[in-house]
């Protein structure tokens, strides 16, 4: 067995790159930390390339090809590098296209197509084609992210196949460069432009129709039906699923198809998968737009994940068809959905019109895509046995087999998928990891076999829409005659005759335990007192940044995830939460990368905005910004910091003394105002001479406190017994001495609402800036004196309200990572609560008898702190908004400062570049009389400093929404 290609490390021969570098006007990147990038995909499998190209035009990926072939340098074909079978990678050239090749060139809504270029994003196109009321009909999961010419590679589908067919049958022409350097426009009736094709089909008429097209998920192999005479010899058709070994795509037209009307949803419940899978050959006489499963595991893990709001009431049962229906209108839609409701052979069934509750059905299983990569016991879940389909009259006996089969092998996994179409989806927990030893592998490689048998016994299809890769390539056999096989070859032959496109998939394969990533890992170094030491994966210590598994959704368009939002600005995968985890894997090793403190490490983590956002949106739980933490404080342990770890990093220490007598709080924002000295400042200190200074508060809100309150009031806190329930306060740095007015305006709130405020007794820091530098010894100093001083609250039943999200995000999630085994760390946590947590719990914790202020008519731009969304939601802030009558709209990225990051030198450009993705457009559309709220200092700061609009706190628009700041104010 050859776990590793032994040419996987080995960089490219100059002569390659300066060929390519000569030729090519994009950027041609052979560094080690760009090979770590684009190591893997979304697969099990890890091949290290030798370059990496980004062409700007099609001349720049003609070139390319030239080149590669001139040096017999083997290329493969790349999008968003979410193939799960292991198809976008290779020892040669890879040719990133969505870097720049991703337009949609025209929509010709008369014609229902369009042509776009390969790298376009799905979920771009469906945006430009949706003014003129059409749409692609295939629409994976990772529509978010996923490019065109990756559908048309593997034959993507997605739940609306059932209605609307493959990427295959919505494919009308492909402008294409074969492996011999022959560029043409396949299309239908085309064979003549391949030489030799046309004798190849007729001299295998038979073979063709017994063997290809039985069933519409039949994707595995080449699919050589669509060149019969009676299907068109349709080369372009023929040429999806192709997986890049034939042809590299230039450029596709494909077929649009009308938005569906109202479609309604049904949910139908049953006892288990298997027979909600009975059930479907009977949906599917009703033309129904798409028949996904669902099991009850797989929305347990969505709970667990996104808690049980996100889980809308479902039937009653354990495994669940969603069936969309459609209709000229949705009366027509409603009047379908009852009438498949009648033969769903169940009386759980729950009919849901378009809207919010049906959005939220589909979420489910959208998410669920990607929480699969893990089992309920919250073991690695691995692609493999990805995606394989069955005719789906015979899904129902597949999965009880498979169900057994996996039984005898001792794994498990979250089955769900495309049963409209006999398609299941299943990341299964293969013995992997390198403590398994060569016998996980083994058991890997007999299972998958295994499975291969079982599929092709039910007449099944080794892939039903991710290709067959180098994860089942080399399963062909048991499902395709040796005859086939050979033609297989025989069409590699004339198209690609020296194997130089993507070689070892699907002809002349590669074993499917050859590369594995898994095996080949390490741990990362445990140090004594190290921080957050990389330790949550279970208790597997040093394992957690190998969780990445590689599914993109870093990589995903807004609205669809929070992170990354570098990525966003730039658009590099270096910039990427699975670009940067790529690199960290590989410092892991020891192999391409060396050291906490390399070069490559630290390019990686550079625009890191530490937002979090990965820690909730990524299906895999990566924590970047722990990471960043950890692996600064691991390169500046004992040695000097970059100045800004000084300057920002200790900036609630420098605030402190600076506000201590209010006489000196005047002067020093006096000589700060001077602007030639506020830049001469930021510019010693490590920061961008074009950022502000901030202004420190001439009464901090510690000294307004004692002075609003008699001294009696403050003290030691006492068991609850009060009519007044208590409250504590917790007023952190950035509210206490930089920005006192969201503190002042809680405190009032929290008194009107029927508390006893207090706040404590002694000044407390959560070292989030301490934490965001790096510096972690610094911030474990701190929170033990936080925890000194308010775990005697919390002890008391006193609730502890945040002012600032990101501190309050701190108490809820660093402090026990960083204190494991303290229990004040744990209770603290339980006891931490946002304002709007407070307002909207029941008594005793909550108010009684308070009502929000009524703010009918006013239209909110809200601003989530990025650390708020990522550990504690922004869902009860909503609530509260919406019970008080506001017209709410959510921002969906961070707003691009994220605490130090936007101030540092070298990261403005891509902090406004981020801001520029939602913030400023946002307040820039908003009407005059908006009101933009936005709880976090960081994000405040960003628009008062790029738009002139200062935010206010939840509690300002709460006390008094008639006086506080309007956008147009």
């Amino acid at each position: 067995m050859n776990t590793q290609n032994p040419d996987s490390s080995t960089a490219a021969p100059s002569g390659v790159v300066a060929a390519l570098r000569s030729v090519v006007a994009g950027d041609v990147d052979d560094s080690t930390r760009r090979r770590a990038e684009y190591s893997t995909d979304a697969s099990n499998y890890r091949v290290v390339p030798q370059v990496v190209v980004f062409p700007q035009s099609t001349e720049d990926v003609i070139a390319t090809l030239r080149v590669a072939r001139e040096h017999s340098t083997p290329i493969t074909a790349r999008g968003a590098g979410t193939s799960i079978a292991g198809n976008a990678v290779g020892t040669g050239i890879v040719i990133d296209f969505s870097r720049h090749l991703n337009q949609v060139l025209e929509i010709d809504p008369e014609a229902r197509t369009a042509r776009v270029q390969p790298g376009v994003v799905m979920s771009q196109l469906q945006k430009a084609a949706a003014p003129y009321g059409l749409r692609f009909g295939p629409d994976p999961s990772t529509q978010s992210r996923a490019t065109l010419a990756g559908m048309i590679g593997n034959n993507a589908c997605g739940p609306h196949a059932v209605a609307w067919g493959r990427t295959a049958d919505n494919t009308i022409s492909l402008d294409v460069v074969d492996g011999a350097g022959r560029r043409f426009t396949a299309g239908r009736g085309g064979l003549d432009s391949v030489p030799g094709l046309d004798e190849l089909v007729r001299d295998r008429l038979a073979l063709i129709r017994t063997e290809f097209g039985r069933f519409g998920r039949q994707v595995s192999g080449y699919s050589l039906e669509h060149l019969l005479p009676e299907n068109g010899a349709d080369l372009a058709k023929f040429l999806v699923g192709t997986e890049g070994s034939l042809v590299t795509v230039l450029e596709a037209t494909v077929q649009l198809v009308p938005i569906p009307n109202a479609p309604v949803l049904l949910a139908a419940g049953y006892p288990d998968m298997p027979s909600a899978a009975d059930a479907v050959p009977t949906m599917l006489a009703h033309s129904p737009l798409a028949v996904e499963g669902l099991d009850a595991e797989l929305v347990e893990m969505v709970r667990r994940h996104k808690g049980d709001h996100a889980i809308p009431d479902l039937p009653e049962g354990a495994g669940w068809l969603l069936i969309e229906v459609g209709g000229a209108d949705e009366a027509e839609a409603l009047a379908n959905a009852r009438s498949i409701a009648a033969d769903a052979g169940t009386e759980a069934v729950q009919i849901i019109p378009a809207g919010p509750e049906a959005a939220a059905m589909w979420q489910i299983r959208a998410d669920g895509a990607g929480l699969a990569s893990r089992t309920l016991d919250g073991a690695q879940g691995w692609p493999g046995w990805e995606d394989a389909a069955v005719p789906p009259e015979k899904l129902g006996a597949y999965l009880r087999d498979f169900q057994a089969l996996m039984d005898s092998y001792g794994v498990s996994g979250l089955p769900y998928g495309h049963f409209g179409d006999g398609c299941i989806h299943i990341r299964i927990d293969f013995p992997l990891d390198p403590d398994d030893g060569p016998d996980g592998v083994a058991l890997f490689r007999r299972f998958m076999f295994a499975a291969g048998e079982l599929v092709a016994s039910h007449g099944g299809s080794l892939s039903g829409e991710h290709g067959d890769g180098r994860a089942r390539g080399e399963l062909l056999p048991l499902m395709y005659s040796a005859e086939a096989i050979g033609t297989f070859e025989a069409v590699k032959a004339i198209f690609d005759p020296d194997d130089l496109l993507n070689p070892g998939v699907v002809v002349r394969p590669r074993r499917v335990d050859d590369d594995l990533r898994r095996p080949q890992v390490r741990p990362l170094p445990m140090l004594s007192g190290s921080g957050f030491s990389f330790s949550h994966d279970g208790g597997d210590m040093g394992m957690a940044v190998h969780r990445c598994t590689g599914v993109g959704k870093c990589r995903a368009d807004l609205p669809s995830s929070f992170m990354c939002p570098s990525y966003l600005a730039t658009r590099d995968e270096k910039d990427s939460t699975r670009g940067r985890a790529r690199v960290l894997q590989e410092m892991a090793n020891g192999s391409l990368v060396q050291g906490w403190d390399s070069p490559e490490v630290h390019e990686s983590l550079d625009l890191c905005l530490s937002c979090k956002a990965c820690s909730s949106d990524c299906p895999t739980g990566i924590d970047m910004a722990q990471y960043k933490s950890e692996v600064l404080h691991r390169s500046y342990q004992g040695k000097v910091r970059p100045v800004a770890h000084y300057a920002l990093g200790w900036l609630p220490r420098w605030a402190r003394a600076i506000t201590t007598v209010p006489a000196v709080t005047k002067a020093v924002n006096a000589v700060l105002g001077v602007r030639p000295i506020a830049k001469l400042v930021l510019t010693l200190g490590g920061m961008d001479a074009r950022r502000s200074m901030v202004t420190f508060a001439e009464e901090s809100l510690p000294r307004w406190w004692r002075r609003r309150k008699a001294p009696m009031a403050q003290g030691r806190p006492t068991q609850p017994g009060t009519a007044r329930p208590e409250v504590l306060v917790w007023a952190d740095s950035f509210s206490s001495y930089l920005d006192t007015e969201g503190g002042r305006a809680m405190v009032e709130l929290l008194e009107q609402a029927g508390y006893t405020v207090r706040l404590p007794e002694a000044s407390v820091c959560c070292g989030l800036t301490w934490i965001s530098t790096g510096q972690l010894d610094g911030a474990r100093t701190r929170l033990r004196q936080t925890m000194d001083v308010l775990a005697p609250y919390a002890e008391a039943g006193i609730p502890i309200v945040g002012i600032e999200p990101s501190c309050t995000a701190v108490l809820r999630s660093d402090l026990p990572d960083l204190f494991p085994d303290d229990p004040r760390a744990a209770l603290l946590a339980a006891n931490t609560r946002t304002l709007a947590e407070l307002l909207m719990a029941e008594a005793p914790v909550g108010p009684e008898n308070w009502t929000p202020p009524d703010l009918t008519g006013v239209t909110v731009i809200a601003q989530p702190h990025c650390h708020q969304h990522a550990v504690i939601g922004y869902a009860t802030d909503l609530a509260l908004l919406e019970r008080a009558g506001a017209e709410v709209t959510t921002l969906t990225t961070c707003c691009g400062l994220a605490g130090n990051f936007g101030m540092e030198a070298g990261h403005y450009d891509v902090s406004v570049a981020v801001a520029e993705q939602s913030l400023v457009p946002a307040l820039a559309a908003a009407p005059p009389d908006a009101v933009f709220l936005a709880d976090g200092f960081s994000c405040r700061t960003q628009t008062e400093h790029l738009t002139n609009v200062r935010g206010v706190h939840l509690a300002q628009l709460l006390t008094g929404p008639g006086a506080v700041r309007r956008v147009g104010g």
